[in-house]
């Protein structure tokens, strides 16, 4: 009996050294880096949302610094003020803090740099990840079409890089479907966070006629603007802009970031980890359309589901033809798109 015993001792020892040992979450230190305040009720708040969801399912501890602008020292300072307490994964949710990830991911190889909406990545510690929220703005164009009656939509949109562009196209292709004799005019803000821009963009597009709006930033300013003018509103990011602006919120294309962190927390843990970015969207449960108002017809709610089963099911493509290159690198408007790309 002794001799079993010690045989079976013997028999998982190597099996442990051969596996390299058990996986241990406590081995682990997550930090979050972000560019605004966790109860934002938009894009930071969804990010803050996802850091919650990670800690319930793995247990890993976490911690995150709020209000990091995208600059390098700022950037830098955080980061290695986490290293240094043994955090060894390190998430940036800003596109304004690439360079500085991809900088300091060689110079600590040991942690593991994970930068939201960038498009740079290493062969070893540092990739990239995004959600495919272009799949929810297009079905939340369904419902701004289907809502005008001045057939023009206004756009507060953020910067004119791809990823926004994208997103513009996309809605646009959603109004397009069932309203074709609607414009969606865009103006641009050049911020992220900025209640004061985004009013004054809003404003003036509700004086020129839009009576939906939607937008691109992380503030409900478009809504509420909107809702003072007896305005519609598509939000962004989280569902908070039910709470914002009541009478105009609609629907809002909204991130779920919580079982991709998992899945890229998880990889790194039980040493699965590549540099593959990670890109996904409503077939990966990343992204999604919230609850859509009963302003909008029933059979509209129904386009809006038979749609969203097709685009998860890989049947029906918003932009036909186009590569995951062609999206990343979108520079172009579509036909019923008024504005400029700068």
């Amino acid at each position: 009996m002794r001799r079993s015993w010690a045989v079976g001792l013997i028999i998982i020892s190597i099996l442990t050294m051969a596996c390299g040992g058990a996986a241990d979450v406590d081995d682990y230190k997550a930090a979050f880096v972000y560019l605004g305040s966790a109860n934002d009720g938009g894009w930071t708040q969804a990010h803050d949302e996802g850091r919650q969801y990670l800690v319930e399912e793995t247990g890993i501890e976490t911690a995150f610094t709020e209000d990091v602008p995208p600059d390098a020292t700022e950037f830098r300072t955080v980061a290695e003020a986490y290293i240094e307490q043994g955090y060894n994964i390190i998430f940036g949710t800003t596109f304004g803090y690439l360079d500085i990830m991809e900088e300091m991911a060689l110079e600590y190889p040991d942690v593991t740099f994970l930068h939201c909406s960038g498009y740079k990545s290493n062969d070893s510690n540092y990739t990239n990840y995004f959600g495919k929220i272009y799949e929810a703005r297009y079905l939340s164009g369904l419902a701004a079409g289907s809502l005008t009656e001045s057939n023009k939509i206004g756009y507060v949109a953020a910067f004119p890089i791809p990823e926004v562009i994208r997103g513009i196209n996309a809605f646009a292709n959603g109004v397009k479907e069932v309203n074709p004799n609607a414009t969606v005019e865009v103006v641009w803000t050049n911020t992220w966070f900025g209640p004061e821009e985004e009013t004054q963009a809003a404003n003036a597009l509700l004086e020129a006629g839009a009576d939906v709006l939607t937008q691109h930033q992380d503030s409900a300013s478009t809504g509420i603007a909107a809702e003072a003018a007896g305005a519609k509103w598509i939000g962004y990011h989280t569902g908070y802009g039910k709470e914002a602006a009541p009478n105009a919120f609609v629907t809002a294309p909204v991130w779920n970031w919580g079982p991709l962190y998992t899945e890229m927390v998880n990889a790194v843990i039980n040493d699965e980890f590549t540099t593959t970015p990670y890109w996904t969207g409503m077939s990966g449960n990343v992204v999604d359309l919230f609850e859509v108002s009963d302003d909008v017809s029933s059979d509209i709610k129904t386009l809006i589901e038979d749609r969203k089963q097709e685009i998860i099911d890989g049947t029906f493509e918003i932009f036909e033809g186009s590569s995951d290159g062609d999206l990343l690198g979108m520079s172009y408007f579509v036909d019923n798109v008024v504005g400029t790309l700068d």
